[in-house]
């Protein structure tokens, strides 16, 4: 009997790892904006995550094109506005609410690519939209009022739009210049952008309490930096159904973690809208392939 790689194993549990460390940034971010402004938290985070970046993959910068730090420009806008969009928006709303809310940007994209590439969404992709729909408005409108649709729930739907945005001109670009390289410019476009910001608006300060700047840390060296480099060595020695699935817990156990340490309540209707939500995202991730894998093969045990 041949020997089983331990390595796709290893990979999974790294992916369900990322998902939580990005989980768990929802609330160091709210942690962390109790003690500075939401783009300062961003210089902060930014400024680390493309320093450590920027010296561990310092041989993919040697000879860059022109073209190659376009490419990594533009992937930096998407980035810097959708994480603006986001950090803004948390100020105004439940930390697990918005995990779920920014989930939502996997539904997005396949219709992103059809207004870019022509290239029509699957019947899947329909349904997940309608089913993401359905959950958003249970998440998000207060039916005991009438409808409530608050600043932080649009500001981070936008952020959703602008992620999955980012992640569409990522698919475009990496197949065209270095991923590594495309990485580390577009985490140094969101730092000096974001430093420029908060010099010109007199944001700056280097009086960060220490609880904020230990959050910032955080999610600069693990939210970003770590996750990212974890992420990419993973997906080498597992499946992309695999990568989906465990890639699509982030919004469960930023949730999670909201309430259990931050103490978010939510109420019934908004727990059924995450669930509904949730289903959306699998649906849109993984198109069930992992059922009909069952279903073709109920005794073997796939590989990888």
């Amino acid at each position: 009997m041949a020997k089983t790689s331990k390595y796709p194993l290893y990979a999974d549990l790294g992916l369900i790892a990322v998902s939580f460390v990005w989980g768990s940034g929802f609330v160091a971010s709210k942690n962390a904006l109790n003690s500075m402004t939401p783009m300062m938290l961003m210089a902060l985070r930014f400024s680390i995550a493309a320093l450590l970046s920027g010296i561990i993959f310092r041989k993919n910068l040697r000879n860059l094109s022109k073209e190659t730090i376009k490419a990594g420009c533009i992937i930096g806008f998407f980035l810097f506005s959708a994480f603006a969009a986001q950090m803004i928006g948390l100020q105004y709303m439940l930390a697990g609410k918005q995990a779920f809310l920014t989930g939502t940007n996997v539904i997005m994209v396949p219709f992103i690519y059809w207004a870019v590439k022509k290239n029509k969404p699957d019947k899947y992709n329909f349904m997940a939209a309608f089913i993401m729909i359905t959950g958003l408005a249970l998440l998000t409108i207060d039916f005991s009022v009438g409808f409530s649709f608050n600043i932080g729930d649009a500001l981070t739907l936008l952020c959703a739009f602008l992620y999955a945005c980012h992640i569409v001109v990522v698919g475009i670009f990496s197949k065209q210049h270095d991923p590594i390289a495309l990485t580390v410019i577009q985490l140094a476009f969101a730092a000096i952008i974001s430093l420029l910001y908060v010099f010109w608006s007199g944001e700056f300060t280097i009086a960060i309490p220490v609880p904020g700047l230990l959050n910032g840390l955080y999610l600069g060296v693990f939210c970003t930096f770590l996750a990212f480099l974890v992420q990419n060595l993973a997906q080498k020695h597992t499946s992309s159904t695999h990568a989906a699935i465990f890639l699509s817990l982030e919004s469960v156990f930023g949730s999670t973690l909201s309430i259990l340490l931050l103490g978010d309540q939510f109420s019934f209707t908004m727990f059924l809208g995450c669930i509904i939500i949730f289903l959306g995202i699998i649906t849109a991730e993984t198109k069930w392939s992992f059922l009909k894998i069952k279903q073709n093969n109920p005794e073997k045990i796939t590989e990888h």
